[in-house]
């Protein structure tokens, strides 16, 4: 296991360009804040678990190897490399467990499953074999609805919940035109091979502040070299109507919801169905954010977390 301060070497990166929170997605275009972490080092670190149920899971370990398990599960066409612009402003003290999930980065990517439960699934067990027992959870938009699976399947396995740019559901009667982003009608759209350069793809990486450009350019290709087929599988069995209204009271831990206020994809509604399922959770709204707070002012969110899950009962 190797722990944050091995990644003193950082990438290359140009100034934080200045911008205001109203800016527009187009302010992707424009340098982010530095990377602290190279990015080749933290793809090198990791390792594959052969699971039970015939997956391969790429994860890899940083932090404190007696520390508080803390599993963190990246979004949709993601990947571990999801976390990188946060990992170095949470303590050393947590033993961080990051994941490709099946379908991503260098998982699996097998014809066959992708509903929320699979995903959770292969958590579980690859926590079975690091010995895991207990573990916070933090999901970050699909990785999110993962969180709530897993949290609300083995509730004894889990300490704290940390929800990033989730929901509750939505009516499935909702007009696709009232959201920002009607991503799943773009991605049914696409053809195969996917080009990490087309305007689609651009899209589905902007940001209402500055991201850093090398980060989200190697974002993009890696979800590139994902598989249409696992993108619909993904969006099918996973994203589309979901049923997670009659699951959330079964998610009794520690709760603690965020979003950006400027997000495109999980917007009012989404808080709202959420908030409603588990009003008894802490919630953080960062204002003039997107779908991806944790990139665009990584050391603020990192705050907030840390906070959350120190408040140990």
């Amino acid at each position: 296991m190797l722990a944050l301060p091995a990644f003193a070497r950082a990438t290359t990166a140009a100034p934080a360009t200045a911008t205001t929170p109203a800016a527009t997605p187009a302010a992707a275009g424009a340098e982010g804040p530095p990377l602290k972490i190279n990015l080749d080092a933290f793809e090198a670190m990791k390792k594959k678990a052969s699971l039970p149920d015939g997956i391969r899971l790429a994860y890899l370990q940083m932090g404190d190897p007696r520390g508080t398990p803390v599993v963190l599960i990246h979004g949709y066409t993601d990947s571990a490399r999801d976390w990188v612009p946060m990992l170095p402003y949470l303590p050393k003290r947590f033993r961080l467990i990051l994941v490709d999930l099946r379908g991503h980065g260098q998982s699996s990517k097998p014809d066959c499953c992708y509903d929320l439960y699979d995903f959770a699934y292969d958590i579980k067990l690859l926590l079975d074999q690091l010995h895991v027992r207990k573990a916070d959870i933090v999901g970050h938009s699909l990785g999110s609805l993962v969180a709530q699976r897993f949290a609300e399947t083995w509730p004894q396995r889990t300490n704290r919940v940390v929800l990033i740019s989730s929901t509750g559901g939505r009516n499935p009667c909702e007009p696709a035109s009232q959201r920002q982003f009607d991503f799943a009608a773009q991605i049914r759209a696409q053809k195969a091979p996917l080009q990490a350069d087309s305007p689609f793809m651009r899209e589905w990486w902007s940001s209402p502040t500055p991201v850093n450009r090398e980060f989200i350019r190697r974002e993009r290709e890696d979800a590139a070299r994902i598989p249409l087929r696992v993108w619909l599988a993904v969006l099918d069995q996973a994203l589309t109507n979901p049923d997670l209204r009659t699951m959330l009271p079964r998610l009794k831990a520690p709760t603690l919801l965020i979003w950006g206020s400027k997000d495109p994809i999980m917007g009012p509604e989404d808080r709202a169905s959420l908030m409603a399922g588990l009003p008894h959770a802490q919630v953080k709204i960062f204002q003039g954010l997107g779908h991806n707070p944790f990139w665009e002012q990584p050391r603020k969110v990192a705050a907030v977390i840390t906070r959350f899950l120190e408040e140990r009962r």
